[in-house]
Protein backbone atom coordinates (compact mmCIF):
# COMPACT_ATOMS: atom_id res chain seq x y z
CA UNK A 1 0.00 0.00 0.00
CA UNK A 2 1.21 3.50 -0.85
CA UNK A 3 0.92 6.51 1.42
CA UNK A 4 0.95 10.14 0.42
CA UNK A 5 1.86 13.35 2.18
CA UNK A 6 -0.15 16.14 0.66
CA UNK A 7 -0.45 19.88 0.84
CA UNK A 8 -3.76 21.44 -0.05
CA UNK A 9 -4.27 25.09 -0.78
CA UNK A 10 -7.55 26.79 -0.02
CA UNK A 11 -9.01 28.90 -2.81
CA UNK A 12 -11.00 30.74 -0.16
CA UNK A 13 -8.16 32.01 2.08
CA UNK A 14 -5.01 30.87 0.20
CA UNK A 15 -3.91 28.95 3.31
CA UNK A 16 -2.25 25.55 3.31
CA UNK A 17 -3.26 22.25 4.92
CA UNK A 18 -0.75 19.41 5.48
CA UNK A 19 -1.63 15.73 6.08
CA UNK A 20 -1.01 12.17 4.92
CA UNK A 21 -3.36 9.54 3.51
CA UNK A 22 -3.46 6.24 1.67
CA UNK A 23 -6.07 7.45 -0.85
CA UNK A 24 -5.19 10.88 -2.18
CA UNK A 25 -8.07 11.45 -4.61
CA UNK A 26 -10.78 10.36 -2.16
CA UNK A 27 -9.26 12.49 0.59
CA UNK A 28 -9.24 15.58 -1.64
CA UNK A 29 -12.86 14.91 -2.51
CA UNK A 30 -13.77 14.65 1.20
CA UNK A 31 -12.09 17.99 1.88
CA UNK A 32 -13.92 19.69 -0.97
CA UNK A 33 -17.28 18.23 0.03
CA UNK A 34 -16.89 19.68 3.54
CA UNK A 35 -16.64 16.25 5.18
CA UNK A 36 -13.42 17.06 7.08
CA UNK A 37 -14.18 19.09 10.19
CA UNK A 38 -10.87 20.98 10.28
CA UNK A 39 -11.15 22.24 6.69
CA UNK A 40 -14.90 22.50 6.25
CA UNK A 41 -14.98 26.32 6.43
CA UNK A 42 -12.06 26.77 4.00
CA UNK A 43 -13.33 24.95 0.88
CA UNK A 44 -12.65 24.63 -2.00
CA UNK A 45 -9.13 23.18 -2.10
CA UNK A 46 -6.73 22.08 -4.77
CA UNK A 47 -3.82 19.69 -4.47
CA UNK A 48 -0.79 21.98 -4.23
CA UNK A 49 1.92 19.34 -3.65
CA UNK A 50 2.30 15.67 -2.73
CA UNK A 51 4.93 12.98 -2.17
CA UNK A 52 4.53 9.18 -2.23
CA UNK A 53 5.90 6.75 0.39
CA UNK A 54 6.02 2.99 0.81
CA UNK A 55 5.21 3.09 4.53
CA UNK A 56 2.84 4.92 6.83
CA UNK A 57 5.72 5.62 9.21
CA UNK A 58 7.73 7.44 6.56
CA UNK A 59 4.71 9.46 5.43
CA UNK A 60 3.94 10.49 9.01
CA UNK A 61 7.55 11.58 9.55
CA UNK A 62 7.45 13.68 6.39
CA UNK A 63 4.15 15.27 7.44
CA UNK A 64 5.66 16.22 10.79
CA UNK A 65 8.71 17.62 9.00
CA UNK A 66 6.52 19.83 6.78
CA UNK A 67 4.76 21.16 9.87
CA UNK A 68 8.09 22.12 11.49
CA UNK A 69 10.05 25.33 10.93
CA UNK A 70 12.73 23.33 9.07
CA UNK A 71 10.04 21.85 6.84
CA UNK A 72 8.54 25.27 6.21
CA UNK A 73 11.95 26.59 5.25
CA UNK A 74 12.55 23.59 2.94
CA UNK A 75 9.19 24.08 1.23
CA UNK A 76 9.88 27.79 0.81
CA UNK A 77 13.42 27.22 -0.51
CA UNK A 78 12.06 24.76 -3.08
CA UNK A 79 9.31 27.12 -4.24
CA UNK A 80 6.48 24.99 -2.88
CA UNK A 81 5.02 27.53 -0.43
Amino acid sequence: MKFYVYILRSLKDQGFYYRFTSDLQTRLQFHNEGLVKSTKSRTPFYLHYHEEFESKTMALKREKFFKSIDGYNWLKANGIT
